[in-house]
């Protein structure tokens, strides 16, 4: 789970308030999902003094900043729900003064951007080191170790405007990157710089490279990798500043800037749009003036409610723990995404910062969280049961043991990923995978079918790791079946990845058949044609007359996909097939 250091001045002033005891303020903080992971050395000065605080919730990535945070706490503590008037939204855009041009080259490359200007007050030591981490969390986390979002500071008065986000040769230009002194090619950034090293692998495999620059050619950064060290390389005391985000996700992008520029609107700052001018067609069309608010009204019915709480509230109470939570709500009569019958409820306006409404059982959370647990009257259990484990749990932690003892290291993954990862890289038709029908970002758009795709992403970034890399997972697939009630299934599978230079078809023969024994099961191979694995070089594992799994070499192409250049095999196997 994310953790957020925060110094702990600048956290109390935000929050408008201290609290008595450590015991008081991890109470206040369980409105957030927080909690104290370690408080602040009372022997140090004030101004340096730190808070260590660990976020319970991936979902909301707006509260991984001090100022993001410290929004929550106050606003459930009472006070007024803070007034964003800069964002623009589809039939109200702001004015902006200045522009950033999207060139088409970009498209297939890193084609999003969303930018803004934060102006009036000084940067400090502790908001700049906030800003960093905000930045950092962001785009590690939220923005999937930068590929779907990044985020750059820039000085804007070495800036000329407008600026221009392009697509060029990495070998054909070069500068200064922050912390070096001498110009590299993009290329070189690639090999030589740490943050090149760190995250090379994003765009090392495509022809051109997106960067950012102005109308003179000044270069302001080459995302995701770094900023140039003129330009982007901000310093306590600027007092404007230009903020971007780039990816290859608008809805993501876009979110991470508003919940950037939210944070620095509460320190103080002031706001200015900045406009976007695509050349070619986006979601939210050619010209985007940013911040900008997209997300959708959320619709919940009281009934719901009271069915999820067992408290029956009225709407004036929903609408009371909604603005406790910084949404704005209003009282209705209308039916729940996916569903035709209508009812009173409530309609719920998400903030600027959050996009994590994905269905009316979200704004149940909030309505909880807004009351508060102690307005719930406890209740002592009316049924006594004692918990164990299920068979397939049982069977399954057989098996992660052989696979601990043959050498393999276990690997724990989401059950959500896009369509480029689970069916596009590894060569796959996509007829049985299921789509999510109300996607809070494409990355998490579908459930995986395989947990091979899984593994596969493991290594493409492990490249710098001594070989051989032998890991696996065990863990939950879901596809469609039309003869299921639901038109689904879901089943627990086993899969195991060996890369390294000796990797080949005897050898996962060989570890197939170390596991079976281990596991006291007799098994028959036929040859296989899956798409993921070489023609002739695969086989399907056949388990009492039924397709139990399927193992052997990586296809080339899969692994090209994935940016791989080490051999690979791997196995696939329905545990729930083998008990």
């Amino acid at each position: 789970m994310p953790k957020i250091e925060v110094n702990e001045e600048l956290f109390y002033s935000l929050v408008g308030r201290r609290w008595d005891s450590t015991e008081a303020f991890e109470e206040a903080l369980t409105c957030a999902k927080a909690e104290l992971d370690e408080d602040s050395d009372k022997s140090l000065p004030a101004e340096e003094r730190t808070l260590k605080i660990e976020l319970n919730d991936t979902n909301r990535p707006d509260l991984w900043s001090a100022a993001g945070c410290a929004r929550q706490l106050r606003v459930h503590g009472g006070a007024e729900r803070p007034d964003y008037p800069f964002f623009s939204k589809a039939g109200a855009v702001k004015p902006a003064s200045r522009k950033v041009v999207v060139e088409a080259s970009v498209q297939k490359v890193r084609p999003y951007l969303t930018g803004f200007i934060a102006s009036g007050k000084a940067v400090t030591d502790s908001s700049l080191k906030d800003m960093i981490q905000t930045q950092e969390k962001l785009a590690w986390n939220f923005g999937r170790k930068r590929r779907s979002v990044s985020m750059g500071l820039y000085r804007i008065a070495k800036i000329e405007w407008p600026i221009i986000y392009r697509a060029v040769d990495p070998d054909k230009v070069s500068f200064v990157p922050l912390q070096w002194e001498t110009p590299l090619t993009l290329r070189e950034i690639l090999k030589q710089h740490p943050k090149g090293k760190e995250y090379g692998f994003i765009q090392e495999h495509e022809p051109l490279h997106p960067l950012l620059i102005d109308s003179k050619g000044g270069i302001l950064s080459y995302p995701p990798i770094i900023n140039s060290a003129d330009i982007g390389a901000v310093q306590v005391g600027d007092t404007d500043l230009f903020i971007e985000l780039t990816g290859t996700d608008q809805p993501s992008v876009t979110l991470a800037a508003s919940i950037m520029a939210c944070d620095l609107a509460d320190q103080g700052y002031t706001i200015e749009p900045v406009e976007v001018e695509y050349s070619f067609d986006t979601p939210m069309g050619r010209t985007v003036t940013t911040p900008f608010y997209f997300q959708e009204p959320v619709f919940c019915s009281l009934s719901r409610v009271e069915k999820f709480l067992g408290d029956t509230l009225n709407s004036a109470e929903c609408l009371a723990a909604m603005e406790r939570m910084g949404c704005r709500a209003e009282a209705a009569a209308a039916a729940e995404r996916g569903d035709q019958a209508q009812g009173d409820g409530i309609l719920v306006y998400p903030p600027e910062y959050r996009n994590d409404f994905l269905h009316a059982a979200d704004v149940v959370e909030d309505i909880m969280i807004g009351r508060t647990l102690a307005a719930f009257a406890p209740e002592t259990p009316r049924d006594f049961t004692i918990g164990r484990l299920t068979p397939v749990t049982i069977f399954s932690r057989k098996v992660k043991e052989c696979l601990v003892g043959m050498g393999y290291q276990e690997m724990i993954y989401n059950y959500l990923g896009s369509r480029k990862d689970l069916v596009d890289n590894m060569r796959g038709a996509g007829d049985r995978i299921i789509r999510i029908s109300n996607p809070m970002t494409e990355n998490y758009e579908y459930v995986r079918d395989s947990v091979l795709a899984s593994l596969m992403m493991s290594e493409s970034v492990s490249g710098h790791a001594v070989y051989p890399h032998k890991i696996f997972e065990v863990g939950k697939v879901a596809y469609r079946d039309s003869g299921e009630n639901y038109g689904t299934q879901t089943h627990q599978y086993m899969g195991f990845l060996h890369a390294g230079p000796e990797a080949n078809f005897n050898t996962a023969a060989s570890q197939l058949q170390t596991l079976f024994y281990y596991l006291s099961r007799d098994y028959d191979l036929e040859e296989s044609d899956d798409p993921r694995f070489i023609p002739g070089r695969a086989a399907m594992i056949l388990y009492n007359g039924s397709n139990a799994g399927v193992f052997g070499e990586i296809h080339p192409e899969v692994l090209e996909n994935w940016g791989t250049a080490m051999p690979c095999i791997a196995a696939e196997i329905d545990l729930e097939l083998l008990m």
